[in-house]
């Protein structure tokens, strides 16, 4: 897929891939936080407080880890605060890109791909080129290509700016939503990848072993519980909800998560419609893109490109709201 090599495109590089017969997805390096003040955080330099209108954050509607950070500003009602540019649902051999033609444009700089952001806002950056990826405006840097610490971010240090307060990670739930978030990443955010781009019969067998492990205990938790820590929303939902969109029109069939679908859940798909019912979560949500991405042309997994019609999924679909 490309990488940056000292700050220059190299589209023959390469990144997420296999050790052997087993997919490892590599980690974030641009990790500096946003705080309510400006001083440094838990990684990386200071000087990036929070302020309306300073940052603006790439995304991409297919990637999952791009749609926690929507669903963190649609929640908090940051969307007037932090505007975005969306990518295209597709990467070439220049990465991700933007279509001007089919509606995605970088609002900010009109560039034609993302590591054009890459290369301007750091300084010989060597890795992937992600999404999603927090721009300073101010500084002309980028702040953190981390999802999981950009949510942290929304959350916490714009609370003064969010029109909406409620605070996902409070105080007395910090443990029990990092338990989860610990739980989650690898057996099942991560682990539907680790199941479809399986290159062994084993490793495919331990990927889709830990995915519907992880299912099942969840569908027991909401035996008696609203949500994953109690009755209180918390990040630990967010993070498993994009897992949860893409399910049943991705993972699978693209990606051979087929012992059950989610629908076949009856607490857990119950769940995902409370979630898709929040204020501001649907926008957030494009079944087709996920379709079509994830049942695109590959050598490996689909020769032919082949577009399943079904199965049809109705998040929208009556539901109690807790």
């Amino acid at each position: 897929m490309g990488l940056l090599v000292d700050g220059v495109w190299d589209k023959d590089a390469t990144g997420d891939g296999v050790a052997s017969d087993r997919f490892e997805r590599s980690r974030a390096q641009i990790r500096n936080w946003v705080t309510r003040d400006g001083s440094a955080g838990p990684t990386g330099r200071g000087d990036f407080k929070a302020e309306s209108g300073r940052y603006h954050l790439y995304v991409a509607w297919n990637c999952p880890w791009a749609h926690r950070t929507l669903l963190m500003r649609a929640l908090k009602g940051l969307q007037t605060h932090i505007p975005i540019s969306v990518l295209a649902p597709r990467r070439t051999d220049e990465g991700w890109v933007f279509d001007p033609e089919d509606g995605y444009v970088d609002t900010l700089f009109g560039s034609s791909a993302l590591h054009e952001i890459y290369s301007t806002g750091t300084d010989n950056y060597t890795g992937r080129v992600t999404v999603p990826v927090l721009w300073d405006t101010k500084s002309e840097k980028l702040v953190s290509n981390e999802s999981a610490e950009i949510i942290r971010m929304f959350n916490g240090a714009f609370q003064d700016i969010a029109d909406n307060p409620t605070d996902y990670v409070p105080a007395g739930l910090i443990e029990a939503i990092d338990d989860w978030n610990s739980y989650i990443y690898p057996k099942l955010n991560n682990g539907v990848y680790r199941t479809g781009f399986a290159r062994s019969q084993s490793a495919y067998d331990d990927g889709v072993r830990d995915v519907f492990e992880a299912l099942e205990r969840i569908e027991k938790t909401l035996e008696t519980s609203a949500w994953l820590t109690g009755d209180v929303l918390t990040e630990a939902d967010i993070r498993l909800f994009p897992t949860l969109a893409r399910f049943d029109v991705a993972y699978w069939s693209a990606f051979k998560c087929n012992r059950h679908r989610l629908v076949d859940y009856p607490n857990l798909w119950a769940y995902a419609r409370r979630f898709y019912a929040l204020p501001g979560v649907a926008d957030t949500v494009k079944l087709e893109i996920y379709r079509r991405g994830y049942h695109s042309r590959s050598d490996v997994r689909n020769p032919h490109g082949i577009v399943p019609l079904g199965p049809i999924v109705d998040f929208s679909e009556p539901v109690e709201i807790c």
